[in-house]
């Protein structure tokens, strides 16, 4: 992979971890508690736990692509 598109595509992979984290943050503001409406309490904790999960886990993978992508565009040997 030439240097060049694998420091776009690292950068990209953590743009993809900006993402998420505001993709979790929407989801948070949409179920919390309001007047009128919302989750209740053992839904609401179910929900952003579950969610959450699935989140980091996209983030870790995303953050350790990222990092190997930038280490192959520095010209370094890819760790294994």
């Amino acid at each position: 992979m030439p240097p060049r598109i694998a420091r776009l595509a690292g950068f990209g992979a953590f743009a993809a971890c900006a993402g998420f984290a505001a993709l979790y943050a929407l989801f948070v503001f949409i179920t919390r508690p309001t007047g009128s409406s919302g989750m209740d309490g053992t839904l609401r904790f179910l929900s952003w736990f579950t969610v959450a999960g699935v989140v980091i886990a996209l983030l870790v993978v995303h953050i350790v692509i990222g990092r190997q992508l930038l280490t192959v565009a520095k010209g370094e040997s890819r760790p294994v």
